[in-house]
């Protein structure tokens, strides 16, 4: 393990996804420390950069989740620093955060994503895009994860009472299609696409509460559906992933409607690492352990365009 030489784990920040930041970042640090690691926890919403300079990390594990640590800012400032760092550089975190610019790439790359409109404001008349839409909508804040800030709207009082909640996070607000249909997730590791999972709640969607406090949401990993449906999503997730210029790991979250036709959500470069996270459930499946996922990403430290 000295070949990692000192490695400082971020994790925390000041997102609201601090909470789940926290716990991944406990774990990879502990898998890192029990691996033989020579590993320190950093927390960028208690100790100032220049702390983490002073400590004179050889590598670092950013766990960082949503704005500050995974829209491409930390990543920028770890690159002015000089300091190796895991994952996506900054035009590939920066472009993933966003979800209006990825739907841009995407449908500019061929790349199947359903339908939306762009708002900065509570729509007065919402019927006619309720109805373009096909009158049932998810309303999401452009640059948030964790499902935080999106709402499910079928009629005009409820889709601007989404609206208004997704302007809390965001000044961008993104107002897509519903897709009735079944919930798949693809975690991508280096340029290995490992096994699909399937996520299935008896919640409207798999929201923030299914995600993390929830004990009745049921994983099938791999998905249960045929070999050419799953070589086609696994594709497309490599497709998707490499278009917004993600590299090292991440995960890639899909729709799949009723016709079986695969739509993809949403990029995420820095996934939930807690032992139950998707993408440690993936490498399972693919034969890895936690400690042997953690450390496959700390070795592509500094790999990757910057």
């Amino acid at each position: 393990m000295n070949q990692f030489g000192r490695v400082a784990v971020l994790f925390g920040g000041t997102s609201a996804e601090r909470d789940v930041s926290l716990r991944s970042g406990k774990a990879v640090l502990t898998a890192l420390q029990q691996s033989g690691v020579d590993a320190f926890a950093f927390d960028p919403k208690l100790q100032p950069l220049a702390e983490l300079v002073a400590s004179k990390p050889d590598r670092v594990f950013i766990v960082l989740h949503g704005r500050g640590g995974e829209d491409g800012s930390m990543q920028g400032a770890l690159q002015l620093l000089g300091l190796p760092y895991t994952g996506s550089k900054v035009l590939g975190s920066a472009l993933a955060m966003d979800k209006v610019r990825c739907k841009w790439l995407f449908r500019a790359r061929g790349i199947a994503t359903a339908d939306f409109r762009v708002l900065r404001s509570v729509p007065e008349a919402t019927t006619a895009l309720l109805a373009e839409l096909g009158g049932k909508v998810m309303v999401k804040p452009a640059s948030e994860g964790s499902s935080i800030g999106m709402s499910m709207a079928d009629t005009v009082a409820a889709l601007q009472a989404a609206v208004a909640e997704a302007l809390r996070f965001d000044q961008d607000v993104l107002v897509e299609r519903w897709i009735q249909g079944r919930e798949l997730t693809v975690a991508v590791l280096g340029e290995q696409v490992l096994p699909i999972i399937e996520m299935r709640t008896p919640h409207s969607f798999y929201d923030y509460q299914a995600k993390y406090q929830a004990d009745t949401t049921e994983y099938l990993c791999p998905a249960p559906i045929d070999v050419a449906l799953t070589e086609r999503v696994q594709q497309l997730a490599w497709q998707a992933f490499t278009a917004v210029g993600a590299s090292g790991w991440g995960r890639v979250d899909f729709m799949l409607d009723q016709q079986g036709e695969p739509y993809v959500l949403e990029v995420n470069t820095v996934p939930g690492m807690t032992e139950k996270s998707l993408v440690p459930m993936a490498a399972k499946a693919a034969g890895l352990s936690f400690s042997e996922l953690v450390l496959q990403v700390l070795a592509q430290t500094g790999q990757g365009d910057q």
